[in-house]
Formats: structure tokens, C-alpha cells, sequence
């Protein structure tokens, strides 16, 4: 059992580092991206299924709240927290509209979406994803294992060199943290 504890830790670690090794220049444009959005007054809208709806409310609240840093809120929405929406979006339209239509009603040129699947093939990300690209927003997918369909959507893709799930969620988790930390720095 120890060798399973530390070689999950290693594991975590070496995807991580062989994430960073592609995308290090990639994410801190993406991190100054979304603080431009939100210094000129637009917002984040965050949305993932499952281990990912964590990871979009827990990014959302770190935005809003703070993340290291005492500072002023900043906006930002997990549209995965309203079961009300959820539920009667999929009850009268499929659970493959569940983000698609959130943001239809939120979404503004100029804001960020940020759609999260460790596959890269959920159709509810990947559709509220193609419809914030049309709404004029930047859009941003984080995924693993081949990135999947949602390549073909979003204008930033982090693909986690991993096919554990358990992994490219840490990695999505890290990442997300990372553009924290810069969106502070640079506001």
C-alpha cells in the first residue's frame, strides 16, 4: 500500500511537469487573457460534469473570493451550481443543453468560458463551448488523454498528457490555480 501512495504522487507530479514542458508559454498568455477580460469589466463562466463541476466552482471561487492575494471580487460563474437550471434545462431540452443554454443567457463578447472535460468529448461542454465562441467570447478547454472533440471548439485547448482521470483532474486543478495566481499579479 506505501507503494501505491507514492507512486500516485509521482505520477501526479510527473504529468504535471510533462504538461508544463508544452504548455508553460501558453498558459501565462491565457492567464493575462483572462485578466484583461476582467479588467475591462467581463467575466468568467466555468462548467465541467462530475470531478470537472468541482473544479469550475472551485476555480469560480477562487476568482471571486481571492486566491493569495487580499483584492477587490472579481466576476466569475460555475454554471454547474443552480439545480434548478440544471434540471429543468435537461428536463426540457436534454442534458446536452445544460451549459449551452446558461450561456445563451450570460454569455457578452468579451468574456472567457472556460469548458472542462477530461475526455475532451462531453457534449454539453463542447456545445456551451461553440456557443460562447459565437457569442464572442474567449473560449478555453481543459482536457486530457487526446484532447478529444472539444479541439476543435475552443480557442485555447490544455490537453494533460494523461489517460487517468484522476491525474488530468489534479493537473486541471493546478492549472487552474496557475491562472489565479497570474490573473493577481497582473490586477
Amino acid at each position: 500500500m506505501l507503494e501505491l501512495v507514492i507512486n500516485s504522487f509521482r505520477e501526479s507530479a510527473e504529468v504535471k511537469l510533462a504538461f508544463i514542458e508544452t504548455y508553460a508559454e501558453r498558459l501565462l498568455e491565457v492567464g493575462k487573457i483572462v485578466a484583461n477580460a476582467l479588467r475591462e469589466g467581463n467575466k468568467v463562466l466555468l462548467f465541467g460534469n462530475g470531478g470537472s463541476a468541482a473544479d469550475a466552482q472551485h476555480i469560480a471561487a477562487e476568482i471571486v473570493g481571492r486566491f493569495k492575494k487580499e483584492r477587490k471580487a472579481m466576476p466569475a460563474v460555475a454554471l454547474t451550481t443552480d439545480t434548478s437550471i440544471l434540471t429543468s434545462l435537461g428536463n426540457d431540452y436534454g442534458f446536452e443543453t445544460i451549459f449551452e443554454r446558461q450561456i445563451e443567457a450570460l454569455c457578452m463578447p468579451g468574456d472567457v468560458a472556460i469548458g472542462i472535460t477530461t475526455s475532451g468529448n462531453s457534449e454539453n461542454v463542447i456545445r456551451g463551448l461553440k456557443k460562447a465562441h459565437d457569442l464572442g467570447a474567449t473560449t478555453i478547454a481543459l482536457t486530457g488523454r487526446d484532447g478529444g472533440r472539444v479541439l476543435d471548439v475552443a480557442h485555447y485547448c490544455f490537453v494533460v498528457p494523461s489517460y487517468d482521470t484522476a491525474r488530468i483532474q489534479e493537473c486541471h486543478i493546478t492549472i487552474g490555480h496557475v491562472i489565479c495566481e497570474i490573473l493577481e499579479q497582473y490586477l
